[in-house]
C-alpha cells in the first residue's frame, strides 16, 4: 500500500518541478523517494507516515538550538501577534544590526535580507560597484546560492546533481567568475596575475561546507587576505552556514581572518528566511540610499525573522551554546572514528565544532577533487540504512551534517550504533 510520502510526492511531481523546491530534497542517486515531514521538536523530526528520525540536517542549519525551541516559538508568536510584515522600519532590524556589529568585528554596517543567495549576490555587486572591476574568483566547490555568475563549479545540489554550471547562465557572465581550486594560493596568485587589476573580489566559503566539509589549510585564509590587498580586491567570506553557528564571529573569529564583507544566513533567522550581508562602513556606504549599488527587499528586516533570530542568538549567548555544541561534536568525533578503526572502514571523518561530514573515501580530502573521490553508491547504501533505522543524515555526499544544543548523548549513542550498523551493510 503507498506511503502518505509517496502519495505527496505523486502529487508534487505534477505541480513542482522533480516534486521538490530545492533539488537536494529530491534524493537522487539514493534508490528511494523522499519523505514528507509532519512535525519536529528538539532534534527528532516525525514524517506524515508516523515514521520517527534522529535530525541532522536541522533545516540545513539553522536549528542550532533543535526544531521547535521554546524560546523562539514564543517571541515569534509575540510577534506576529503585533503583525508580521510592515514594509517600513522596524525595531527588531535595529536590534539585529547592532548585534551583529557586535559579535562581528569586521562588519561596522549591514544590510538585512531573504536569503543566503540573495546575500551573496548583494556582496559580488556590491564589491564590482566598490572597486568599478568586473571579474569574480571563487573556489572550486563552494556553493554560494544560485546567483548567475557563481553557479561556476558550484557545490551543493548543482554538485550533487553531477552538474556543477546551470543551464540559463549566458557565457558572458561565466567568464567574468575565476574558479580556482580551493587552498591552492599560486593558483589566486597567477590568477592575480593574468587578470591585473581586474578582479573585484574574491569569495569563499572560509569552512567550504556544500561539497561535504573541508578546512583551510595553513595560513591560507591570511594569505588570501594579503593577496586581495595587494592587488586592491575585496575579501568575501560567505558565512551562511558557518556565521554564529561555529562561534560567536563566525569561521573568522576561529581563524583570526578579517574580510571586507560577509554574507549571513541561516542561524540569524531562528528559522525563518533570512540572510544579511555586511562589511567595512566605505563599502556598505556605497549602497543605496547612500551610494550609487542598488538593493532592496520587500521583506528585508521583517519582523517575524528578526523576532525569531533575536531570541536565538540570545539563546545561545546565555547558555554558552558554543562550548556545549564543541563539547558534543568532540565526543561524538571521537567515538565516529573509533568505529571507523573498529571496522577498518575506508572512510574519513572531518568535523569542525557542531558540523561534520563523513567522506567515503580514505584519502584525504583538502578541495572539491579530493572530495570527489568519494565511493558514492557506499554512501547511498550507508544513508539508507540509517534512515532506515531512524536516523536522518543529509542527503548527499557532498553536503554536511549538524548537531544541535537538543542532541543529548543517548541521543548520539543511538546514533553511533546505528553508523556501525549501516557501515557494514
Amino acid at each position: 500500500m503507498p506511503t502518505l510520502s509517496s502519495q505527496l510526492f505523486a502529487r508534487a511531481l505534477n505541480r513542482i518541478p522533480g516534486g521538490v523546491n530545492s533539488p537536494v530534497r529530491v534524493f537522487r542517486g539514493l534508490d528511494r523517494e523522499p519523505f514528507f515531514i509532519d512535525r519536529a521538536e528538539g532534534a527528532r523530526i516525525w514524517d506524515v507516515d508516523g515514521n520517527e528520525y534522529i535530525d541532522y540536517v536541522g533545516s540545513w542549519g539553522p536549528a542550532i538550538l533543535g526544531h521547535a525551541p521554546r524560546v523562539v516559538i514564543a517571541a515569534i508568536r509575540e510577534t506576529a501577534a503585533r503583525g508580521v510584515s510592515f514594509g517600513i522600519p522596524n525595531p527588531l532590524e535595529v536590534e539585529m544590526a547592532e548585534l551583529i556589529c557586535q559579535w562581528v568585528p569586521s562588519i561596522e554596517k549591514v544590510r538585512m535580507v531573504n536569503s543566503g543567495t540573495e546575500a551573496t549576490m548583494s556582496c559580488i555587486r556590491l564589491a564590482r560597484g566598490f572597486t568599478g572591476r568586473d571579474k569574480i574568483i571563487k573556489f572550486d566547490g563552494c556553493y554560494h546560492g544560485h546567483v548567475d555568475a557563481l553557479l561556476v563549479q558550484a557545490g551543493s545540489g548543482a554538485l550533487t546533481h553531477g552538474r556543477a554550471d546551470s543551464a540559463g547562465v549566458p557565457a558572458d557572465f561565466a567568464a567574468l567568475t575565476i574558479s580556482l581550486p580551493f587552498n591552492d594560493i599560486e593558483a589566486v596568485r597567477a590568477a592575480f596575475r593574468e587578470n591585473a587589476k581586474t578582479i573585484a573580489a574574491v569569495i569563499l566559503e572560509p569552512i567550504p561546507a556544500n561539497a561535504g566539509l573541508y578546512f583551510p589549510r595553513g595560513n591560507f585564509l591570511e594569505l588570501l587576505r594579503e593577496e586581495c590587498t595587494r592587488n586592491g580586491a575585496l575579501l568575501i567570506f560567505d558565512e551562511v552556514m558557518t556565521g554564529f553557528r561555529l562561534a560567536r564571529g563566525g569561521a573568522q573569529e576561529l581563524y583570526g581572518a578579517r574580510p571586507d564583507l560577509t554574507a549571513l544566513g541561516k542561524v540569524i533567522g531562528g528559522g525563518l528566511p533570512v540572510g544579511a550581508f555586511g562589511g567595512r562602513a566605505e563599502i556598505m556606504q556605497q549602497l543605496s540610499p547612500e551610494g550609487p549599488v542598488y538593493q532592496a527587499g520587500t521583506l528585508s528586516g521583517n519582523p517575524l525573522a528578526m523576532a525569531a533570530g533575536l531570541a536565538q542568538l540570545r539563546e545561545l549567548e546565555r547558555i554558552d551554546g558554543w562550548k556545549l555544541l564543541e563539547t558534543a561534536g568532540a565526543r561524538f568525533e571521537e567515538a565516529a572514528r573509533a568505529t571507523l578503526r573498529d571496522l577498518n572502514a575506508p572512510c574519513t571523518f572531518h568535523r569542525v565544532g557542531s558540523m561534520f561530514c563523513l567522506f567515503f573515501t580514505p584519502d584525504a580530502v583538502i578541495d572539491l577533487a579530493t572530495a570527489k573521490r568519494s565511493d558514492i553508491k557506499k554512501f547511498a547504501t550507508f544513508f539508507r540504512g540509517c534512515l532506515d533505522r531512524g536516523v536522518y543524515f543529509a542527503p548527499s555526499q557532498f553536503e554536511s551534517g549538524f548537531l544541535s544544543i537538543a542532541h543529548q548523548d543517548s541521543d548520539l549513542d543511538a546514533t553511533l550504533r546505528v553508523m556501525r550498523q549501516s557501515l557494514t551493510l
